[in-house]
């Protein structure tokens, strides 16, 4: 079979759709806007939710792209065959326009044209929903499979955990799915073996969401007056499962990256399981981090929210690197290849690389004296020690508090002859997970966007106070993410010292007085180049040709943006400023308020 490279899948697939009448919309910020509810874009469809729930997209309803996504759940899993913080997700939407009837069948050309995948059609597998007692069996999407000469016997039927997406929350747009697989050398695990196993023989390559139900507050299913179709295919899992690959560090994907860390550290990334699991450590999680922070709303290094999980990735690959004996500034030397790599793809990385490199040494130099910090603490619990052993706890607080790590208070207790309470941490670290999982769960409540009029009244706030700061502070404040729940907003911007009081106090007039003229709110579709010419401020992330919203508040605010909004600035009735803070280095944050609604 032939060999594929990163580049040549992603250009393919977007040529593929592109060819199907689809707009190649370019991949959204990995620091969702306008949602409270998840702290990364976790997936392809995440970015486009407000038009799946009927808002009108500017580059119409045939939409195709590959979303840069990034999930954190299985950080300590990262270093196996498999998990991945950082992956791209190739997918393509019809908004209300083809469904089942056409998808399917360009599922199928797609992957077995000569033209294109060209993948041998004895060795792809399908499945659908089987069917209960909410929705019907989705007899439909078989019928298609079989029209494109797929065998009854490749064609598996499978329950709703199998074969259904959504909702995301309890209630929401919902629907089957259809899966496609490739069938590995590996024999049956049995006589009903199937795509549902974990067998391995079987490996999904795509996945089609057909988005036709509608589930209510009484648990009933309502058939949608918008029916979506949103697919999904991996890119490192797909090249991984055409080259035939075990795993996603052996493709080119991370051949430069382990290349340089073989060059930084003069190991061998094959030479022992330890430094194979290191090797991978570093590469996924700098990957990720030069994206977190090379993208145009990037974060910087904190402890709370994308900040605090980006610190706690750039620190696991800085403990693994240490472990290689790599020099210090390796993960700039590291991020310089990543950003080589990706460029083209992504360009805002190149734009930001200078903001990457310094965070990354900032936070390089930081960790130093945490681990410095550690250690007199490690001092100071080492006299309290009785029967040789330190227990769990303590070794929790070191690392939970002071971000020191286990492995290191292991390496320590052993040169002063003493063990650390394993188990006792397991347990301590377990309730931490816990957690932080039922706080992850409280904050995901679906991943769709609230659209509702309090929210779109904080979220035209952004857009005031957005205009306002810079008018007050200078040209060179930009957004560096937002915040918006139904009681208040948050917004980042880069800035480099704490405002003054008469510096807040001028923003927060700025804001009331645009309020106070009542402008009307408009908006308007143009080009990336025609928003520049009007003066529009915002994320230039669009590819040339690519249609905007850009939202007009008066003489006051031009930005573009894709969020809710109200009708006139007076709606917003007042502008409270309750505290500026910092959130990181070089970013200072602001929490704010706006009047009741009338």
């Amino acid at each position: 079979m032939k060999t594929y490279h990163s580049s040549e899948l992603r250009s393919m697939f977007l040529q593929f759709f592109q060819d199907h009448g689809h707009a190649v919309i370019s991949s959204a910020s990995v620091i969702p806007e306008n949602d409270p509810t998840v702290l990364f874009t976790t997936a392809g469809m995440h970015p486009l939710v407000p038009y799946l729930m009927g808002a009108k997209h500017p580059a119409g309803n045939r939409l195709t792209d590959v979303q840069k996504c990034i999930r954190t759940g299985d950080i300590d899993e990262v270093g196996d065959d498999s998990h991945l913080t950082f992956f791209e997700m190739m997918g393509n939407w019809s908004l209300g326009d083809y469904f089942k009837e056409q998808m399917i069948p360009w599922s199928w050309e797609f992957l077995t044209s000569p033209n294109y995948l060209g993948l041998p059609k004895d060795r792809l597998a399908f499945s659908v929903f089987a069917g209960d007692d909410d929705c019907p069996r989705d007899d439909e999407s078989a019928q298609h499979w079989r029209d494109c000469g797929v065998a009854d016997d490749r064609i598996f039927f499978l329950p709703k955990k199998n074969n259904w997406w959504g909702p995301a929350g309890l209630t929401g747009p919902c629907g089957p799915d259809s899966e496609m697989f490739m069938i590995t050398d590996k024999e049956p695990c049995g006589p009903d073996c199937s795509p549902a196993c974990d067998c391995g023989r079987y490996l999904e390559i795509w996945n089609d969401v057909f988005m036709q139900y509608n589930k209510t507050a009484d648990g009933t299913f309502e058939p949608l007056s918008q029916k979506n179709v949103d697919t999904g295919m991996g890119l490192e899992r797909t090249i991984c499962v055409l080259n035939g690959k075990k795993s996603v560090y052996d493709t080119d994907l991370f051949a430069d990256i382990l290349a340089k860390i073989a060059q930084l550290s003069g190991k061998t990334y094959e030479s022992d399981p330890e430094t194979k699991k290191a090797f991978r450590i570093i590469g996924d999680h700098m990957r990720t981090a030069t994206v977190i922070i090379g993208d145009d709303r990037g974060v910087s290094p904190s402890n709370v929210d994308q900040g605090y999980v980006l610190r706690r990735l750039i620190r696991r690959a800085v403990r693994y690197g240490m472990g290689l004996d790599m020099p210090d500034g390796f993960t700039g030397e590291i991020a310089k290849v990543i950003i080589a790599q990706y460029q083209d793809a992504y360009p805002e990385l190149k734009r930001n690389e200078k903001f990457v490199l310094e965070q990354l040494s900032l936070e390089e130099t930081r960790f130093a004296r945490t681990l410095k910090q550690g250690n007199k603490e490690f001092e100071k619990l080492v006299t309290r020690v009785q029967n040789g052993k330190i227990d769990g706890v303590s070794a929790f607080h070191l690392y939970d508090t002071f971000g020191f790590p286990v492995e290191m208070t292991v390496e320590l207790a052993k040169e002063r002859g003493l063990n650390v309470d394993m188990d006792g941490f397991a347990e301590c670290f377990k309730k931490h997970q816990a957690t932080s999982q039922a706080g992850a769960e409280q904050r995901f409540k679906g991943g769709l966007a609230d659209s509702s009029d309090q929210t779109a009244r904080l979220h035209t706030a952004t857009h005031l106070m957005h205009a306002a700061l810079r008018k007050v502070l200078g040209p060179e404040v930009a957004q560096r993410g937002s915040n918006i729940t139904a009681e208040r907003l948050r917004f980042d911007f880069s800035f480099g010292r704490k405002m003054t009081k008469e510096e807040v106090a001028e923003v927060q007039a700025l804001v009331n007085e645009s309020i106070a003229a009542n402008a009307a709110i408009t908006c308007e579709e143009m080009t990336v180049p025609e928003a520049k010419e009007a003066g529009a401020i915002g994320l230039f992330e669009s590819k040339y040709g690519e249609l905007v919203k850009v939202y007009t508040m008066g003489e006051f605010s031009k930005e573009i943006c894709g969020g809710p909004h109200a009708q006139n600035t007076g709606d917003l009735v007042s502008f409270k400023i309750q505290k500026e803070e910092s959130s990181s280095a070089g970013v200072r944050r602001i929490k704010a308020v706006v009047g009741a609604a009338k």
